[in-house]
């Protein structure tokens, strides 16, 4: 299984872990941020592949943001994918 922290920018959330195994997402795990949102997000996505979950959480706006913490998570996960390559 492989680990991944990254550091997201202009959200509440201070920090996203990741654990992956074979391009399957096995727990997500926010700091600061939305708690239940953060939580629903992180357990709606476990165990789905990489490219899935990129592909439903790029792009998601929080209020006026032009980001929010499901978008910076597809961010950490193709800085993931980009580390792996």
């Amino acid at each position: 299984m492989n680990h991944f922290t990254y550091k997201p920018s202009g959200v509440c959330s201070r920090m996203i872990d990741i654990d992956v195994e074979n391009d399957t997402i096995i727990k997500v795990t926010f700091t600061g941020g939305c708690s239940g949102n953060t939580q629903g997000v992180a357990a709606l996505i476990a165990g789905m592949n990489i490219d899935e979950a990129i592909s439903r959480l790029d792009g998601i706006h929080c209020g006026p943001r032009s980001t929010s913490c499901p978008d910076q998570l597809s961010r950490a996960l193709k800085a993931y994918k980009a580390e792996q390559a």
